[in-house]
């Protein structure tokens, strides 16, 4: 089935923007980054952030913003049949257009990947395929799918203090 991602969540502000790869089923059907709900995403967020995951959605996103903090995916569009990243059919991947995304927000200075698809599809199809800036840092974090259940809770949860350490300087 061919899905689209959503439309950037972010502000002028944003220093951080963190990328997924393609919103899952859930997050699809909701019209909502991470809203399946054992995604840890607004879990961990509400610990670094203070942003309750209870807060209403858009909210969260405004609360996420005012940490000058966007969300992304990197693909626009592709075939999946199921929620997997493993399930994203390659050939089909169009990435969105992070060259235009960058002009428009130029204090972008820290890119932070939820999971190795994403940063691997980043690598792929942007680097190698777009104008970006040689400023930028990268940062991978392991994904806070349900799927990753190849770490613990704890130790996902201590990698993404990163996020939280940047954000803060």
């Amino acid at each position: 089935m061919l899905i689209h991602s959503f439309p950037p969540a972010i502000t002028p502000n944003c220093r951080i923007l963190i990328l997924g790869s393609m919103p899952g089923k859930r997050s699809l059907e909701m019209q909502a980054y991470y809203a399946h709900q054992q995604n840890l995403f607004w879990p961990f967020i509400n610990h670094l952030f203070n942003i309750p995951a209870d807060t209403a959605y858009q909210q969260r996103l405004q609360l996420l913003n005012q940490q000058n903090i966007g969300i992304w995916d990197v693909l626009k569009e592709c075939i999946r049949i199921s929620s997997l990243d493993g399930d994203i059919e390659e050939a089909s991947i169009i990435a969105n257009d992070f060259s235009a995304l960058l002009v428009q927000f130029p204090h972008i200075r820290h890119i932070f990947f939820n999971g190795s698809k994403a940063e691997q599809a980043f690598r792929r199809h942007v680097l190698k395929q777009q104008s970006i800036p040689a400023h930028l840092h990268y940062h991978k974090l392991p994904s806070t799918s349900p799927a990753n259940a190849s770490i613990t809770r704890d130790n996902k949860f201590a990698q993404w203090q990163r996020l939280a350490e940047i954000a803060s300087q």
